[in-house]
């Protein structure tokens, strides 16, 4: 910027130094002797004008230096106020616009002729004069420094966000309120943002999609181990089905042949001794009369025919269902048995229980008489076994009988799995203890044997002391 013109407000300043440089012209033009008074004074008023003409002249000079400095400074403040990266305007309190460089009418796409006194708000956009207009109203109210975004109309069409800094004008008491507006076009900006608003949605939005990927992956996880699962189930069932239908197969074929072995004994057994008691009975009515002692003696023979039949009826009944279960209690059912087993099998059997397991319910002191039953009936005909041991014992979770014999081993897993029917004795022990909530496992090694466990759930049973027999 160009400095001060160097003009002189004082009129004595500006005279001394006139003075000064006119003496300097006259040196040598006048001579000092004989100068007459009327000389004298046209000289001074010469001297007057001369001294006038010069100020003049130097107050010329210098406001000729002070033009050119002020139209060079102009020009400089003009490019600068024209070219500005960014628009400046000057508006009223009715946001008429008084003063625009070309940026800003570059950017509103008006010529800046055709833009001075026209309102700005038509280049605001409806959606943005409500904060337009609040920006203004805090300008004029005497706030220094505002700031405010809005979206403009280009007059050719189109539109772009401009960011608006503003701040008061200072202007005489009374005289016409303006203030200056700078703007920008901040669309790049706008987008920038909007890009970046666009991302963190995004980015949202994929970890939505991540978390929902995680959840159905794993969802399908156990839709897949649920499935295999199922088809195991399925697998099983079929398998189980199978297996009943099998069972049922063995159970109608043992009972039948229970029922040939029954009706066979009862025929070879019964109805003969029946035949031979009627065949004595009437032998005896006709030698009745011709020999008394041997009267006696076939009497004699005939009841011992008699008590053989209801010895082989009793046994027949105890097969079917022991009484003594129901009258005396497990304990001395399986003793009983155990007893007939040693005599017809020779295979020495012993029995340890506690007195509690008395305390159970009916069916299942059947199913523990009937699993041992079945599995002494298995070790005198398959195990060759000389010694058999039969304990019950009270286990914290449950009521445990374990009937262990030193025969000879055999392969669990292929016994239960084969389709014969020598799988029919383990897997009628194992139904039966289903069915009461129990289970049975089933231990055989070389030369150690075979053990048989049977549990149950305790039930009412507590123990209340061990009865060794």
């Amino acid at each position: 910027m160009p400095g001060k013109p160097n003009i002189s407000d004082d009129p004595a300043e500006l005279r001394g130094r006139a003075e000064a440089r006119l003496s300097d012209q006259r040196k040598g033009q006048w001579s000092k002797a004989g100068d007459q008074k009327s000389a004298a004074d046209t000289v001074r008023l010469l001297h007057e004008l001369e001294v006038h003409q010069i100020e003049l002249e130097m107050q010329n000079a210098e406001l000729q230096k002070a033009r050119d400095e002020l139209e060079v400074a102009l020009e400089k403040y003009t490019d600068l106020y024209d070219f500005a990266p960014v628009g400046y305007f000057s508006i009223d309190e009715s946001d008429v616009i008084l003063e625009a460089n070309l940026t800003g009418a570059a950017l509103l796409g008006v010529e800046r002729s055709r833009l001075v006194n026209r309102r700005l708000l038509p280049f605001v956009s409806p959606t943005s004069r409500p904060f337009f207009l609040a920006f203004l109203k805090k300008v004029f109210a005497g706030s220094k420094y505002q700031v405010c975004e809005a979206l403009l109309l280009k007059e050719g069409g189109g539109t772009f966000w401009a960011s608006f800094r503003a701040t008061s004008a200072v202007f005489p008491k009374g005289a016409r309120k303006w203030c200056r507006v700078a703007f920008g076009d901040i669309s790049a900006r706008k987008q920038a943002e909007e890009a970046q608003r666009r991302l963190e949605a995004l980015a949202t939005t994929n970890r939505g999609l991540n978390r929902e990927i995680a959840r159905r992956q794993t969802v399908e996880k156990a839709l897949q181990k649920s499935e295999q699962h199922q088809r195991w189930l399925l697998k099983q069932s079929r398998h189980m089905q199978g297996q009943l239908r099998h069972l049922s197969h063995q159970i109608l074929h043992a009972q039948e042949e229970e029922r040939k072995r029954i009706s066979r004994e009862l025929h070879d057994e019964i109805a003969q001794t029946l035949v031979g008691i009627n065949v004595h009975l009437a032998a005896l009515t006709r030698e009745a009369v011709d020999d008394p002692r041997g009267f006696q003696h076939k009497i004699a023979r005939t009841q011992r025919l008699v008590e053989k039949s209801v010895d082989i009826v009793h046994r027949f009944a105890r097969e079917l269902r022991p009484t003594v279960l129901d009258d005396l209690g497990l304990i001395p059912a399986l003793h009983s048995f155990m007893k007939s087993f040693t005599r017809r099998t020779g295979v020495r059997a012993s029995l340890t229980a506690f007195a509690a397991v008395e305390r159970l319910d009916t069916a299942k002191r059947t199913v523990l008489f009937r699993v041992a039953q079945e599995a002494l009936t298995n070790v005198a005909r398959h195990s060759h076994a000389s010694r058999v041991e039969v304990s019950i014992q009270e286990l914290p979770d449950c009521i445990c009988m374990k009937i262990k014999d030193n025969g000879k081993s055999f392969d669990v897993e292929r016994t239960l799995h084969a389709n014969g029917g020598k799988r029919l004795g383990l897997l009628g022990m194992r139904e039966r203890l289903e069915m009461v909530g129990g289970k049975l496992a089933v231990e055989s090694a070389p030369d150690k044997g075979t053990t048989i466990l049977a549990q149950i759930p305790p039930g009412n049973a507590r123990a209340r002391g061990r009865k060794p027999r």
